[in-house]
């Protein structure tokens, strides 16, 4: 049987936007537009990332899908009936480098459709331009939304600068965890596991007004030994060393083509930054679970995953004197090796 969301995939999958509108006008005037918008396309959207990850698309066909469900979104909202705002006033926005907008939008929709009023600002806002927003406007609850996990120092910094203006934040976004753990340990004044659950939410009670204003390394004090901002700060160098020690230790890398040197140098960055995001939150449970599903794309792409091994080695070496670090990168290469 062939669901709505199936038929969404296969007009966005076949590039056809006017079907797309077409699919989901007909499906929100039977189920709602609230459901067509969570249940329809953020389906679709999920799919997107494992059809990827499956390497059954390409990037530039992630970006197309992408691009019409955002097509998909603005007739449903074009088509929604009007309310007048009955509710508080919430901004929507992504941290600043999250270009992963279309959850913020579904949000954003959804308290539209529930009687917020509500300013969305969109991907990536930089966190000045935001917060001199928030003085202009003042609104009862600022919505920042994360997919990555790399965004979340920027997110964190981003949520204590807004409680600074004495407005509540909610937070969402798969950045933050399955339940929502770097929520709790950043202060935020509530997290939402989906656009349904943040929106019900809002409705049924008050977020309490922030206390005391505070800094990043107040939520995480193991910040004060340097190792996220020296491994940070030192992000090219490292990714630099490690291609070039990979070079000797993986002879045919010498002849691969440009795109396989930037695709390599590409994947390098990624475990650095992992790495230092697994330094700010202390978890290394985190970049454990980023080298297991990279092993699992490369792994897709008939890389065999054994290929992290020396890389780890090797920035193991040129991190030997930062302790968590050591920790955090012994531990993945064991069970690489076994």
């Amino acid at each position: 049987m062939v669901t709505t969301a199936d038929a969404l995939w296969e007009a966005a999958f076949a590039g056809d936007e006017h079907l797309a509108a077409d699919v989901v006008l007909d499906a929100a005037a039977e189920l709602g537009h609230e459901t067509v918008l969570l249940d329809v396309i953020g389906a679709v959207q999920h799919r997107v990332g494992r059809e990827w990850a499956a390497n059954r698309i390409s990037v530039a066909q992630e970006h197309a899908i992408t691009a019409i469900n955002d097509r998909a979104v603005t007739a449903l909202s074009i088509t929604k009936p009007r309310r007048q705002p009955e509710h508080g006033r919430v901004t929507v926005a992504c941290v600043d480098g999250e270009w992963h907008a279309l959850p913020a939008r579904l949000l954003a929709e959804v308290l539209s459709l529930r009687g917020f009023a509500v300013d969305y600002l969109g991907a990536q806002v930089p966190t000045p331009h935001l917060i001199t927003y928030l003085h202009r406007t003042g609104p009862d609850v600022v919505a920042l939304s994360s997919s990555i996990a790399t965004r979340l120092p920027v997110a964190h910094s981003t949520m204590t600068a807004c409680q600074a203006t004495g407005v509540p934040v909610m937070v969402g976004g798969a950045a933050f965890g399955v339940d929502g753990a770097y929520a709790r340990r950043f202060g935020a004044n509530a997290w939402a596991a989906d656009a349904r659950s943040a929106a019900d939410m809002l409705l049924s009670r008050t977020l309490t007004a922030p206390g005391t204003p505070h800094q990043p390394v107040d939520d995480l004090p193991h910040l004060a030994d340097q190792e996220y901002t020296l491994v940070s700060r030192s992000a090219r160098d490292l990714v630099r060393s490690v291609y070039r020690g990979l070079e000797d230790r993986v002879p045919a890398m010498r002849t691969y083509s440009d795109e396989q040197r930037q695709h390599t140098a590409e994947d390098l960055a990624h475990i650095v930054d992992y790495l230092a995001t697994a330094l700010y939150v202390d978890d290394d449970a985190l970049f454990r679970e980023f080298l297991s599903w990279t092993g699992a794309v490369l792994d897709a792409r008939g890389v065999p995953s054994q290929v992290l091994e020396p890389a780890l080695e090797l920035l193991a070496a040129q991190l030997r004197d930062f302790p968590r670090a050591q920790r955090m990168l012994a531990q993945p290469a064991r069970s690489l090796s076994a």
